[in-house]
């Protein structure tokens, strides 16, 4: 931590915008982070949601190319952020950090090869378990004998992370309810039976 600086960002502030080129990335110690690409239509596509321990922005940081995403705090989110000029003498005094930002964009590289997968197939209905298995098994916390997914997503989220419609979500997620596999507690998601989430 004694390596960068911690910063704060508010609810709805960006991280940084998507197109700017800059030599920061950031690690997240608490909150969620919004990470989104933007059409030339204005539309977006949501990528990820980061939580706890998550690092974001260090492609464009390392590889001093214009940043392809946009990030944005989805509520008070507290960060190191770190600077890549210089990085060459950091890692030398400690490897340690270069090895877990290596093992940190493996497990990306790995979440983005699955999502691919999914994001392939033609059933929406399937890409949107996975979304929700893959949250639990990312940010699930066990209470009860079920999987509280530690993120609030709303159907515009989910929607534009699956990329099914709103309606489609809204009727995949009641019928994972009626079945007994989810269910929605304010706005928590909870997967009760994770075992058919993926059937």
């Amino acid at each position: 931590m004694h390596l960068g600086k911690r910063r704060t960002f508010k609810k709805g502030e960006f991280l940084y915008h998507q197109g700017e080129t800059d030599s920061c990335f950031y690690f997240v110690l608490k909150g969620h982070v919004q990470i989104s690409a933007f059409r030339q239509d204005g539309s977006e596509f949501v990528l990820e949601v980061m939580g706890q321990w998550a690092v974001c922005g260090e492609g464009a940081a390392f590889d001093g190319s214009p940043r392809f995403s946009s990030a944005i705090a989805l509520e008070d989110t507290d960060v190191i952020v770190f600077d890549t000029s210089g990085i060459e003498e950091v890692f030398r005094a400690f490897p340690e950090l270069a090895v877990a930002l290596l093992r940190i964009t493996a497990m990306k590289q790995r979440v983005l090869g699955i999502r691919a997968q999914y994001l392939a197939s033609p059933k929406p209905e399937k890409r949107i378990s996975e979304l929700l298995n893959r949250f639990a098994e990312l940010y699930g916390v066990r209470e009860g004998g079920v999987t509280v997914i530690g993120i609030s997503l709303t159907h515009e989220q989910i929607a534009a992370m699956t990329g099914a419609s709103r309606v489609t979500v809204t009727r995949t997620l009641k019928r994972l309810r009626s079945e007994g596999i989810i269910e929605v507690k304010g706005k928590q998601l909870r997967i009760i039976d994770p075992a058919r989430l993926m059937l």
